[in-house]
This record gives C-alpha cells, sequence and structure tokens, in this order.
C-alpha cells in the first residue's frame, strides 16, 4: 500500500470519533506499529485535529470533510457494477477493495447521489466458475506490479503437466475464466495461461526487466497477433 493511501485509511479509521490504538490500526493496515507512529506524526503536522501519544491511542477530536466527489448518476451506476463484478470475479483481496472503494464513494456522496435502498437495478450472476482462479491470482498481480518471475506447474488442456518459469505481464478476464499473457523462460516465446490451471505458483526469487521484444506492448503489436493467441496455453 502506498503511503498516500495509508494515510487516507488512518483518517477513516480513526474519524468515527473513537480511541484508537497504534497497534489496532498496525494490525488492520498490515503494517508495523513504528510506521502508524510515523504516518500520525505526519497527519498531525499537516493539520489533522488527532490527539493522542504512543502507548495510549489516538482519537480525531474534529471531523474532516473531504473533498467533494462529483459523479453523476450513470456514472455511480457504472462504479457500482464495476465494484459488483470484481466481487464475484475476482480474488478475496479484491473482493475487499471493491467493497471498501464503493464505501468511500458512498459516504461523501450528497444524499440524493446515496444508493437507493433497493440498489441500483443490476444483479451478477455466473461466474461461479471463477472460483478455481482466485487462489493463484493474489500471487500473480503481485508479480506483475512487481516484475518477479514466478515458477508455475500448469496442467494444458490435455492433461499434460509441465513447470514453467514465466515473466507476467497482464491478467485478462474472459467472463469465465482469468489468463495471465507471459514471457515464457522456458519455451522462449510469449504464451497465455488459464489461471485456473496453474496447479502451483511460487515466486522465483528474481525480479526481470522490461527487454524489447520480451514486454506486453511487443506481444500485442507482433505481426500475426491472431495466431499467436492460437499458440497460446489456454
Amino acid at each position: 500500500m502506498r503511503r498516500t493511501d495509508r494515510l487516507f485509511e488512518i483518517i477513516q479509521i480513526i474519524r468515527d470519533g473513537r480511541l484508537h490504538k497504534a497497534t489496532d490500526i498496525a494490525e488492520v493496515l498490515e503494517v508495523s506499529v513504528r510506521t502508524i507512529y510515523r504516518d500520525i506524526e505526519t497527519l498531525i503536522g499537516s493539520g489533522i485535529p488527532i490527539e493522542g501519544e504512543r502507548g495510549v491511542g489516538y482519537i480525531l477530536r474534529a471531523p474532516i470533510f473531504l473533498p467533494p466527489v462529483s459523479l453523476t448518476e450513470v456514472e455511480l451506476e457504472a462504479l457500482h457494477l464495476g465494484a459488483a463484478l470484481v466481487q464475484r470475479s475476482a480474488d478475496p483481496e479484491l473482493q475487499r477493495a471493491a467493497r471498501r472503494l464503493v464505501e468511500k464513494v458512498d459516504q461523501v456522496m450528497p444524499e440524493a447521489r446515496k444508493p437507493p435502498a433497493e440498489g441500483w437495478g443490476m444483479a451478477i450472476f455466473g461466474v461461479d466458475s471463477l472460483q478455481a482462479s482466485f487462489a493463484h491470482m493474489p500471487v500473480v498481480r503481485a508479480a506483475i506490479r512487481e516484475k518477479q518471475v514466478l515458477e508455475i506447474d500448469y496442467a494444458r488442456a490435455d492433461g499434460q503437466t509441465s513447470r514453467r518459469f514465466i515473466r507476467p505481464l497482464q491478467m485478462e478476464y474472459w467472463g469465465q475464466v482469468w489468463t495471465c499473457t507471459a514471457w515464457c523462460e522456458t519455451r522462449d516465446d510469449f504464451r497465455v495461461f488459464r489461471i485456473d490451471r496453474m496447479r502451483g505458483v511460487l515466486d522465483a526469487g528474481r525480479s526481470f526487466i522490461d527487454e524489447p521484444g520480451k514486454r506486453l506492448r511487443d506481444y500485442v503489436l507482433r505481426e500475426g497477433f491472431e495466431e499467436d493467441q492460437e499458440k497460446g496455453e489456454v
């Protein structure tokens, strides 16, 4: 979590007017207590009316008003629909993030833009088959973000299993399955892997850099893209 996001989360936690211990905040945000102490000092230094001390706890004595969010009704519908899709089609970490996102937006919306009591008139069904992908999605997402090589045991459609070392570049959602486009070091070429067919996913313990010919944009722009799709591991 970026520090700016963490500072925002701390304000969200303590804005209820109750006393919060640094240890409790640290546990929620999954950081050290020392980090929370530094963040609290930063918030106080920027003028946020936080009172308290180390070992006792912190409390926000005055209300904090966040900048207004100007969204149209259709934009709010799109946001809630997107969040609902994430909550049904992504791993638990992203599901929680989607819930927090809509909660934060709804909190700062004027009454005229609050969610209708009966909902937004949309529902999501038919994505239960994605559950098999959820176990490995957090590791794959982190590897894409941090440019980490992954070691995977992969089962093809014919049942054959192989071990690969891949540079994950992007995840794709196809409605019923999640895939990962990657540079496969084992095959020395681009490949597309279904995440639900990954039998094991491990951090290989080394990072990679973007090399010409091995980047996502190289895959997208490469001559004969449709043919490349056919050569994938899907």
